[in-house]
């Protein structure tokens, strides 16, 4: 029933569907927003009716909800349950497990509350990472502003390799096109964002 509810989202995409599919990705629910974004933005390359800029705002507004509902069930359950959960039936079913909360946990622990930007452009860690900072109690203000700017930057990326993609591949080969490329440019910007965030340390010691 959930797969043939998803399957109609995809069919009928517009800003509304596009919301609630990434608000889900977000969510318990993980899928690859690969298959949302860019489909979104081949189509607005002939369809007035859509339009990149506000598919990219949309769908980083559905991130946001999606990943505050990670936060604040984190934030209110506690890690306990959280463990609990992820190795249930339930958790299961849902592709959860504690090893892929271990992993998101000691991500967050390891790189601080920037983790929460940097986590939205690594597969695996992306749709996990708000559950992390709901258990340390990240500061909601921080943790919306990290989430939006790391979501929109990738929702940014997939709706450019979805438009410029509408001149030269088939869209029955868009997805698998798309999913082969932006993990190669996720990791790219992931590069980048070490290395400027480097220069910043080794400045800001400099002057100390």
């Amino acid at each position: 029933m959930i797969s043939a509810f998803l399957q109609w989202c995809l069919e009928h995409l517009n800003y509304w569907t596009i919301t609630l599919l990434m608000t889900i990705e977000s969510s318990f629910i993980p899928f690859p927003s690969e298959i949302v974004i860019p489909p979104a933005a081949y189509h607005a390359a002939t369809d007035a009716a859509l339009n990149v800029p506000l598919i990219v705002l949309f769908g980083t507004i559905g991130a946001i909800i999606g990943a505050s509902v990670n936060y604040f069930l984190a934030l209110w359950i506690g890690k306990p349950i959280v463990y609990a959960f992820a190795d249930s039936k339930l958790g299961h079913l849902l592709l959860l497990d504690s090893a892929k909360i271990r992993k998101a946990e000691d991500y967050f622990n390891e790189h601080g509350a920037i983790s929460t930007f940097v986590g939205r452009l690594i597969p695996a860690i992306r749709q996990l990472i708000s559950i992390p900072a709901g258990l340390a109690r990240m500061p909601i203000g921080k943790f919306i502003g990290f989430t939006a700017l790391g979501a929109g930057i990738w929702n940014t990326v997939l709706a450019c390799l979805g438009y410029f993609m509408s001149r030269a591949v088939p869209e029955d080969q868009l997805i698998d096109t798309v999913t082969r490329y932006s993990h190669e440019i996720g990791y790219s910007i992931l590069g980048i964002v070490i290395v400027v965030l480097a220069i910043i340390i080794v400045r800001n010691t400099r002057r100390k």
